[in-house]
């Protein structure tokens, strides 16, 4: 039978189209029952005595589950004459939906009556949770019980059924598990009036109930906000901007000590999540509190797609399952897709749509597939997306504003450079380095006094303002170094080759030239663009070796060593003003040049070459700070360090009271002059362990416009003026501060956006951004490289120390690898043991053992690879031996393999 639905429809272009709607009804659908004798059916599916025992029915019944029960109608696409039912003007799909599912309810029980005696007794029920649809179907005398009602009271029914019901339950539950979010009228009129803050929401990493909000003021007056418990974060995701309102001071709590992390089934229960909300609460009231609050309300969401891993539903052929971002920050988030075993040991990308207040996570879609998840290609794809890094080839257009090729100097470009060619200049860089930005020359004047240069490469003479190349460069920000791969800023051409401070070849710079005395006080400085042909590409490790040779006696070395003691001069008068000597441990890995898989591990051997470039980098970079904020103190971009607030300072404080050593950080000299005097007996590594504790507690250092701020002081250097410019190939903020001291001494001309400080403050905002990120990956990527290392090692047993003491773990340093990792005591293994954790020391005894920050141990180190999204390192305690707890040392210890010649 075929019925048709005819209208007009006015097309973009204004003329009129007729559409004609037919739909197709099949006269060969039958009940399906077998007490019917009317439909003429060659088997039934419906059984005579359908008897399903239950408390809520006790009469034999049909069930009719409506459509938002199963998620889906899965009908015929001919639907049966007497239950087809058009969509009504103004009536809603579902709404259309729940009505057709009433008419055939209604259908199947009229039939059913008109059929044999044996249908007597027989009822059909109707299944919704929807409230409307219940009181319709009530209306028209149907027999209506909820999903949840009829489920629970089968008796006997197995737990995949329960399961099945919790879960479709769960998707359309209207039980409201969080606070609704206020309109934005609200949320501005309560920031105006100061009931509600607002800031940058910051999940925690270690533990995925509690966050902090940052809430930015003026200067120190900035805070943070305390949020815990599911309600609490109210549906907030990292980096969103929100409203968040303080709870009243005796509700405010501490930032927990325990470690949770959201991992396993969905805890569609509550039960065990109550229970950790719990022990969140316990945690937290045992130690100092801190402001802390509720979110509100959402000002604006920061969602992107994200990277991460598909948990595919355990009921067969759901369509509906969880992703797991690869971000620990980043909540779980419901998907619906077929193609869950495709993309089952997949990496893929999923975006959020948004959050309902009924439901757990929030719900997304599918983006795209990355690769095999453990695959070093798809990982590192993830490492940048996730992180934000551009990575992309660069575009025609950028590659359009390349020199051509050959590229020679010529004598135009000489007008406006001084000849530094015959000068003895070298750099010194690590090793396999091809984008040299700096190199230096040192050498004794006729009136016996030093000149000093450091000469760097001019890279804003190929990038010029406002072009292609030079907004994709500004884009990126940085260039990225990665374990075996490098993320350029700029084309290859530049970073690699022409702006390259290469040996034996001619080569543009902006060099800064100093007269010094023997006590390396400078008496006159001058800035100049310049020519120089570099004689020497040294690494660190062959410089040093030039300087304590003492049959070396070339030019290149006796300008190494004059370089190098004034360099010491230098550094010891940084510390006298108060500058910071910290320490982080940096590993190199050795990479099989067939493999490339890393096959040993060391941490970086820092020399006394390291530390001679790097004063004369800050030399260089404070000297042109001054001269840029002199001519433009407006729109100068410089480079500044807060001193970090008082309470940065706690772990640091009661780790060294901890060895009965006093620490004073009332101004950065009295910490560094603390630092200088922290000694143990019989502990030399304690002063590094300390130093490495201090760097933690340091604030980030971040580029700035003179123009829209006071504060110009770098705490780190001691230094009350800083900007970026000795590395230009490989940091964006280095260009623009060539560009502003190339117009300073009338060697370039200046454009509208660098005497803008808006936008100069824009541009520093996102170059923040960049560094920041860039950091991130690089650590991501050296993480990811420890792994492969220890994947093929079995369990190794190494010496370490401990960093931080948490309520329920250590954290341990190996010195040897430059590798944290966490001790678990509470793992769900084996038994827990009596653990008792006092925030003051800060101690964790573990049954009759007192862990303190800095008490050595031994520990085994192996890679957990269960969960191939998340695999880390895994460490369990050798020594000290408690009973329970401690595992006995592998008997025999892998060898790494011999590394072969890094190439």
């Amino acid at each position: 039978m075929l019925k048709s639905k005819t209208f007009v429809k006015k097309t973009r272009s204004g003329g009129v189209m007729k559409i004609v709607r037919e739909h197709y009804l099949r006269d060969d659908i039958w009940c399906g029952s077998e007490v019917c004798a009317e439909c003429k059916q060659e088997s039934a599916v419906l059984q005579r005595d359908a008897c399903i025992e239950s408390n809520l029915c006790t009469y034999p019944h049909y069930l009719i589950p409506d459509t938002n029960v199963v998620l889906h109608q899965v009908r015929s696409p001919f639907p049966p004459g007497d239950t087809f039912i058009e969509r009504e003007p103004g009536e809603s799909a579902n709404d259309r939906n729940d009505r057709a599912i009433r008419v055939a309810t209604k259908w199947y029980s009229q039939h059913l009556k008109t059929s044999e005696s044996d249908a007597e007794g027989l009822k059909v029920v109707l299944l919704t949770n929807d409230q409307g649809n219940t009181q319709k179907a009530e209306e028209s005398s149907l027999l209506v019980y909820k999903c949840m009602w009829s489920m629970f009271s089968i008796r006997g029914s197995t737990d995949p059924f329960k399961k099945l019901c919790v879960s479709t339950n769960e998707i359309t539950s209207s039980k409201v598990l969080f606070p609704e979010h206020l309109p934005l009228s609200r949320i501005q009129a309560g920031i105006k009036s100061g009931s509600f803050l607002q800031g940058s929401f910051r999940a925690s990493r270690d533990n995925y109930l509690e966050a902090t909000v940052f809430v930015q003021g003026e200067g120190e007056d900035s805070t943070e906000v305390l949020i815990q418990g599911l309600q609490n974060l109210n549906r907030a995701v990292h980096q969103d901007v929100v409203a968040v309102q303080l709870l009243p001071r005796n509700q405010w709590v501490a930032p927990s000590a325990v470690v949770l992390q959201d991992e396993g089934t969905a805890k569609d229960d509550d039960a065990e999540e109550e229970e950790e909300e719990k022990a969140l609460r316990i945690s937290a009231a045992e130690a100092a509190s801190k402001p802390t609050g509720k979110i509100v309300g959402i000002i604006k969401r920061s969602w992107r797609p994200y990277c991460g891993m598909l948990n595919a539903s355990q009921i067969k052929e759901s369509t509906r399952h969880l992703f797991t971002p690869a971000d620990r920050r980043i909540p779980r988030i419901r998907i619906e897709t077929r193609q869950s075993s495709t993309l089952a040991g997949q990496r893929i990308m999923v975006a959020i749509d948004g959050w309902p207040k009924h439901s757990r996570y929030p719900n997304g879609h599918f983006v795209r597939s990355l690769g095999s998840a453990g695959e070093k290609d798809t990982e590192q794809e993830v490492l940048l997306l996730e992180h934000d890094v551009p990575h992309q080839d660069f575009s025609q257009a950028v590659l359009s504003f390349l020199p051509k090729m050959p590229w020679a100097i010529t004598p135009e470009d000489m007008v406006k450079r001084e000849d530094l060619r015959h000068l003895t200049v070298c750099s010194v860089d690590p090793p396999g380095c091809t984008d040299i930005d700096d190199a230096l020359h040192c050498r004794e004047l006729d009136n016996g006094n030093l000149e000093v240069g450091v000469h760097i490469a001019d890279v804003s003479h190929f990038i010029r303002p406002g072009n292609a190349m030079d907004k994709e460069a500004a884009n990126r920000g940085t260039t990225v170094y990665l374990c075996g791969k490098r993320i350029d800023m700029v084309p290859e051409l530049l970073s690699s080759n022409l702006c390259s401070l290469r040996s034996n070849v001619e080569r543009m710079a902006f060099s800064c030239i100093w007269e010094m005395n023997d006590k390396a006080e400078i008496l006159k400085t001058r800035f100049t663009k310049s020519v120089i042909n570099s004689k020497a590409s040294l690494t660190y490790a062959e410089a040093q070796m030039r300087i304590d040779d003492t049959t070396m006696n070339d030019d290149i070395t006796q300008s190494l060593r004059g370089l190098n003691k004034l360099a010491k001069i230098l550094k010891r008068q940084r510390i006298e003003k108060g500058a910071l000597t910290l320490s982080s441990l940096e590993v190199r890995f050795h990479i099989d040049s067939e493999t490339h898989d890393p096959i040993d591990l060391q941490t970086k051997e820092l020399m006394e070459t390291n530390s001679m470039v790097e004063e004369f980098m800050l030399l260089a970079n404070i000297s042109v700070a001054q001269k840029i904020y002199d001519e433009f103190p407006d729109c100068a971009m410089l480079r500044k360090h807060p001193a970090p607030p008082p309470s940065n300072y706690d772990i640091l404080l009661k780790a060294a009271k901890s060895k009965n050593v006093e620490i004073h950080t009332d101004s950065a000299k009295a910490l560094a002059d603390s630092l200088d005097g922290a000694k143990v007996d019989g502990f030399p590594y304690f002063n590094t362990l300390l130093r490495i504790l201090a760097t933690r507690c340091m604030m980030q250092a971040v580029y700035f416009c003179s123009g829209m701020d006071s504060d110009f002081h770098h705490y780190g250097l001691a230094s009350p003026i800083y900007t970026h410019f000795t590395s230009p190939i490989r940091r964006y903020a280095d260009i623009i501060v060539h560009r502003l001291l190339a117009v300073a001494i009338a060697a370039d001309s200046t454009y509208p956006d660098l005497m803008d400080k808006h936008k100069q403050s824009a541009l520093a905002n996102n170059l923040n951004y960049r560094h920041k990120m860039s950091q991130y990956a690089q650590r991501a990527s050296v993480a990811f490289h420890t792994q492969l290392f220890f994947k093929s090692r079995g369990i190794l047993n190494e010496a370490g120390y401990v960093l931080f003491v948490r309520k329920n773990a250590i954290i341990v340093l190996i010195p040897k690898f430059g590798l944290e990792g966490t001790v678990f005591f509470d793992t769900k293994d084996k038994a827990a043991p009596n653990l008792v954790f006092d925030e003051e020391g800060p101690t964790l005894k573990v049954e009759q053992h007192n862990f303190c920050i800095f008490d050595k141990v031994k520990v085994t180190i192996s890679l957990d690879a269960s969960n191939i999204q998340h695999q880390k390192i895994r460490m369990a305690l050798i020594d000290p031996v408690i009973p329970g707890v401690s595992v006995p040392a592998p008997d025999v210890e892998p060898q790494a393999k011999k590394p072969k010649l890094d190439r």
